[in-house]
């Protein structure tokens, strides 16, 4: 498995869209599965895992790493092709956001959730987007011992014309926080 793989190319940004796809995803992404043995552990059918994993594996996503010949046909094992997926392009975004939400709006414990407006110069972003990665890739998975959260990380500047982007009226730093 490699240790990144970006996802620039619109197939890829299809792939993620549906929030099943981002389970499957976590569960092959430190041991190989079958169809049937991610349709148990995901509450699915089967015929429903192997068509996510047929769209995941078209978009390089996810790979066949074992073969296995079971009573007559062939059981195959699914792998991430990455330990980290890395999201560029215009397209990263909004798809990506679509499909968490669709996880955060049915999820239990939300630790926190945060935010924020705010106006920076061009060296405060790229210091917050490094430091934001950093964050992120320095977070090792505590495997089995650990349970499953998701983190949704973005720094973006709003389409021109949006509220808030030239002198408005109000707070320049408008949060919204939401913490348990």
């Amino acid at each position: 498995m490699d240790e990144r793989l970006e996802i620039s190319a619109p197939e890829q940004h299809r792939a993620l869209g549906h929030p099943l796809r981002h389970r499957i995803l976590f569960a092959i992404g430190q041991q190989a599965a079958t169809i049937s043995q991610l349709a148990k552990a995901l509450g699915q059918r089967k015929g429903n895992i192997a068509h996510h994993l047929g769209v995941l594996q078209a978009a390089g996503l996810a790979t066949v790493v074992e073969t296995r010949q079971v009573r007559g046909g062939t059981e195959h094992y699914y792998l991430r092709t990455a330990r980290r997926l890395v999201f560029t392009g215009p397209e990263s975004g909004p798809v990506s956001v679509r499909a968490v939400a669709d996880d955060l709006a049915g999820a239990g414990e939300v630790p926190g959730f945060r935010i924020r407006n705010l106006r920076l110069t061009r060296e405060q972003a790229r210091a917050a987007a490094a430091a934001l990665e950093s964050l992120i890739d320095g977070l090792e998975d505590a495997g089995d011992a650990g349970a499953r959260y998701e983190i949704l990380c973005t720094l973006f500047q709003p389409a021109p014309g949006d509220s808030g982007s030239s002198g408005s009226s109000g707070s320049s730093d408008g949060d919204q926080d939401s913490r348990t």
